[in-house]
């Protein structure tokens, strides 16, 4: 019997060409794919299915490869609504029993902003862990303050608090922090083979990319002059150059990972829109994008901040809100309150406003 082999062309990581023999077999096994038909229809047909995410972004269903964009001044509760987006997205849908509502699957977190506090995130996972399980974050202190020297008690307690989701829960996490413009885009190019390894390892793919804030390094690359990267042959590093290669790294992240990106942005101040606004218009939205809320608009959006950050990235966005916070308060105990946000979509555009507050059970919609 002869055996065939196949003379095969590569390159190893020091650039060095070099070929390789491969046998028939090998090379058939390396081909052949290692999910069914009906496997991949079931995985994209689930990829592909639209997500409600929890109030206030309740209104628009959301599926992979939409690019959100939350709009706001500073303190209006956009790095909030971020944590719960991606609560949402690392709990399951049910464990041991319990519904949570969750997807089950990973989360990267991009902090430009540089001012993410972790202990955030396990606080607020800890309450909707315990609320699913019926326990409130005001009974669990008071077991936790109480004596639970019982195992019976020490038992019930634990019963209401999951660690091991927790864990689990957490891990499903990654966080990147981005000092400046040059390191957000070097994790961009590399983060292609952190999100394959995570999930090689985890077993779930990676449903949304959170950027926190996407403008961060705005004002500091407009001051500084256009840097060469890499000598002359090279395109220059110029403001609109930075913006160019996010939007076509964010662009390659989605072919190879389809996910959810939500993307946080300061606003300036300022009640007109410059040169740069894009305008939106209702045509360019189907039936099905906007299905979910009847009051929909009959003309353009203008929007009533100042925009200064490229068209390309304004076109990139497929769907905008914008939030701010109002001179309403919600009284929460008789010597404290709570400030009450306001949350309106742009694009698509609704009618509707939905007003929000922020606590120690996270965003809560105002009745």
């Amino acid at each position: 019997m002869t055996k065939i082999l196949f003379t095969v062309f590569l390159i190893n990581k020091s650039g060095v060409a070099f070929f390789s023999a491969t046998p028939a077999m090998e090379l058939k096994g390396w081909i052949e794919g290692d999910e069914s038909a009906d496997e991949m229809l079931s995985r994209l047909i689930t990829e592909g299915s639209p997500f409600f995410f929890l109030p206030p972004l309740h209104r628009i269903p959301l599926r992979v490869g939409n690019v959100l964009e939350l709009v706001g001044p500073s303190t209006s509760a956009k790095t909030q609504i971020l944590i719960q987006a991606a609560i949402s997205c690392i709990l399951p849908k049910e464990w041991n029993g319990v519904h949570y509502g969750g997807l089950g699957r990973l989360v990267t977190f991009l902090d430009l902003d540089c001012r993410f506090d972790v202990s955030c995130l396990a606080q607020l996972l800890k309450h909707r862990i315990m609320e699913a399980n019926g326990l409130s974050s005001k009974e669990h202190r008071e077991q936790q303050l109480g004596d639970l020297s019982n195992c019976d008690a020490k038992r019930q307690s634990n019963m209401f608090y999951d660690e091991e989701l927790f864990a689990v829960s957490m891990r499903r996490f990654l966080y990147v922090r981005c000092y400046e413009s040059f390191e957000f885009l070097t994790t961009l190019k590399t983060l292609h083979y952190r999100l394959r390894r995570e999930s090689e390892a985890h077993g779930i793919s990676v449903y949304c990319l959170l950027i926190d804030s996407i403008g961060a390094f705005h004002w500091v690359d407009r001051a500084c002059r256009p840097l060469l990267v890499g000598g002359d042959n090279r395109k220059s590093l110029s403001l609109l150059g930075v913006s160019e290669t996010v939007v076509q790294e964010v662009s390659n992240l989605l072919l190879l990972h389809p996910m959810v990106v939500i993307a946080t942005r300061t606003t300036i101040l300022g009640d007109k829109s410059s040169a740069n606004e894009v305008p939106w218009k209702l045509e360019n939205w189907s039936a099905t994008d906007i299905s979910c809320s009847k009051n929909v608009k009959s003309k353009n959006q203008h929007l009533s901040y100042p925009e200064y950050m490229p068209s390309i990235w304004q076109t990139f966005v497929t769907h905008r809100v914008v939030v701010r916070a109002t001179d309403q308060n919600c009284a929460i105990n008789e010597s404290r309150g709570c400030s009450i946000y306001l949350l309106e979509w742009l694009l698509p555009p609704l009618k509707s406003f939905d007003k929000f507050t922020v606590g120690e059970a996270g965003v809560v919609v105002a009745l």
